[in-house]
């Protein structure tokens, strides 16, 4: 079957699915073939770009407000058990094509190949959250946003998500991030009533930075240093942390030490996430420390974006991140529904 062959609905949902779920348009062909429908790699390919437009569309209405509800109505009576909403986000580079792809001079300057942020979200209720028999965490229901362009324009489509699933009913809202200015910026301008945790492992990075800044050549002194610090950081005394990184200067002056220039960084960077860091109190709450559900994610998306020798048109990126997006958040089948 060729690209300019007409398709039918069902046909088109099937092959849409399976190159969201394979590597590759040529392996989503492959696959095709194999259970009876003989469709080429740019078949597949246009097919799934037009679904994807569809996609787009539908997320736009609901930005719109022309198609969204909010999960809150009462059943029998019965008012809604009181629930937490768990936001993720994070970015990673996807490579595209840049402005002079197929450009084929060896002057200066040329931009064959670009690298773009892809920022995602993954949002979901805390009660959703589990461990599998073998203590592995899994969350049996979750919803995502993938998007290419400006942090304001991610904000509000995050947003809009977190409303469909009940951000507004929510007892507590947690935000679980890196330090990238641009998530926090994100969480002040959409979700100002949240509370932010840091994610624990880059706020211990963080920490290693300053041990291995203090004692650059002696690995054993710096965990040693470290050590006593990332468990007060872990267990309620983040108070304690900070005090330590701001007497650090005069500690080395002491010392007769230079004050590496990691340590006035890493203070400030604690400093202006001293509201982030109250990790004991979070997991009393019951709020991940970590954020394991969005670097998963992330892998994931880089597993289809990401692979090797993948150089994407931005459009082309983004008509198939709508199609994922839409897979995952269970919006796939209103795609193929009748107006």
């Amino acid at each position: 079957m060729g690209p300019h062959q007409k398709m039918t609905p069902e046909l088109e949902d099937r092959v849409c699915l399976t190159a969201t779920l394979t590597g590759s348009y040529e392996a989503a062909a492959q696959l095709s073939a194999k259970w009876g429908s003989l469709v080429d790699e740019e078949t597949l390919r246009v097919h799934a770009r037009r679904v994807g437009q569809r996609a787009e569309k539908q997320a736009r209405r609901r930005l719109s407000g022309q198609a969204w509800s909010e999960p809150t109505a009462k059943i029998g009576g019965v008012k809604a058990s009181a629930f937490s909403l768990v936001i993720m986000m994070d970015g990673w580079l996807a490579r595209q094509r840049g402005s002079d792809w197929g450009n084929k001079s060896t002057q200066l300057g040329i931009e064959r190949v670009a690298w773009r942020e892809i920022k995602g979200a993954v949002i979901y209720r805390l009660e959703s959250a589990g461990q599998t028999a073998g203590g592995r965490g899994v969350i049996t229901q979750k919803h995502v946003v993938a998007w290419q362009g400006e942090p304001q324009e991610f904000g509000r489509r995050v947003q809009a998500e977190a409303r469909r699933r009940g951000l507004a009913s929510a007892r507590d809202v947690f935000v679980v991030a890196d330090g990238s200015l641009w998530i926090w910026n994100v969480q002040q301008d959409r979700f100002g009533q949240a509370q932010g945790v840091l994610d624990f492992y880059h706020a211990s990075e963080h920490l290693w930075a300053v041990a291995h800044s203090v004692y650059p050549n002696d690995e054993a002194a710096a965990r040693k240093w470290v050590e006593p610090l990332l468990s007060q950081l872990r267990h309620g005394e983040e108070g304690t942390v900070l005090q330590t990184l701001n007497d650090l200067p005069a500690w080395c002056a002491a010392g007769n030490r230079a004050v590496p220039p990691e340590v006035e960084r890493e203070r400030d960077y604690f400093q202006n996430h001293r509201e982030h860091v109250h990790y004991q109190r979070m997991a009393t709450r019951g709020c991940p420390i970590g954020s394991g559900a969005m670097e998963s994610f992330c892998s994931q998306l880089q597993g289809r974006f990401k692979r090797c020798g993948q150089f994407w048109s931005p459009a082309g990126m983004a008509d198939l991140l709508s199609l994922e997006v839409a897979r995952r958040n269970l919006d796939w089948d209103e795609l193929w529904a009748k107006n």
